[in-house]
């Protein structure tokens, strides 16, 4: 359903937007992320759950929430990204954007004619509120977020161009990607794989683009702060789901081993 994009006037109002991945492909889990008090939700459907259809779902519920939703999409594919466009996603991140072509490949493929290449079906699809949101062509092509990733060693030598890119207002580094291009996957903190980012930073914040990234060994949420990070994907829902299972678990074996099951938060609260 149209309405004007909060997170893009969040952003413009100069502010930092910390988010949390949804993608363990559960609408429920989405709308309770969406209550919590994240920035935005970023919902996975490059490694996450689900199907094409199933994006309306999440957006549904994530709609009744103050978190808007971003969205990364499998690849930089202009039929899928005119599907998700369609169902009335209105901030979309794509992945592995090497060159300044495919970054604009990607741009075009979000903007109606003549700023983009993507296909006219706006008097009947949920992302014109079916046909009921005037104006809707030009207030989507003035209204959409795009999020390109850097993720490989060949797209932060080619991070300048890249940034440049009309239209592509977010550059997000894709750190354990990046990492793993050089032989360095799940080595975010290496110095190699430093220098790659620093040179990616060096760019995107000379560009004025908004910069992007998660958490990682070589950074926490408040030194990307102080870099000049503003859009941080932070925790990630199945993760959050593992880690409070794991801790409840934990906490009753250990209640187990010395005798007794004693009142807890994890153990004691369920509703």
């Amino acid at each position: 359903m149209y309405t004007p994009n909060r997170l893009k006037a969040h952003l413009a109002a100069g502010h930092v937007a910390f988010g949390c991945w949804v993608g363990g492909g559960s609408p429920t889990n989405a709308e309770i992320l969406g209550h919590a008090g994240f920035d935005f939700l970023l919902v996975d459907h490059e490694h996450g759950v689900g199907e094409t259809s199933e994006i309306i779902d999440t957006l549904r519920a994530i709609e009744t929430t103050p978190s808007p939703a971003l969205v990364r999409v499998p690849w930089n594919d202009h039929v899928f990204l005119k599907r998700v466009l369609d169902a009335g996603v209105q901030s979309v991140m794509i992945p592995s954007v090497d060159t300044a072509e495919a970054a604009l490949s990607a741009v075009r493929a979000c903007r109606y004619p003549p700023q983009g290449i993507r296909g006219y079906a706006a008097g009947v699809v949920r992302a014109s509120t079916f046909g009921l949101e005037p104006g809707y062509i030009h207030k989507a092509n003035e209204n959409m977020l795009i999020a390109v990733q850097i993720e490989s060693h060949t797209a932060v030598d080619n991070a300048e161009a890249i940034a440049a890119t009309e239209g592509a207002d977010i550059i997000f580094i894709g750190v354990n990607d990046l990492a793993g291009s050089i032989g360095r996957l799940e080595q975010t903190g290496h110095p190699e794989v430093r220098e790659l980012v620093q040179r990616a930073e060096k760019a995107i914040l000379a560009s004025g683009k908004i910069m992007g990234t998660v958490p990682n060994a070589g950074a926490s949420v408040a030194e990307l702060i102080e870099r000049g990070y503003r859009v941080i994907a932070g925790p990630h829902d199945v993760a959050l789901l593992r880690d409070a299972g794991l801790a409840a678990v934990a906490e009753y074996r250990a209640l187990r081993k010395g005798g007794q099951v004693a009142a807890s938060p994890h153990l004691q609260k369920s509703y």
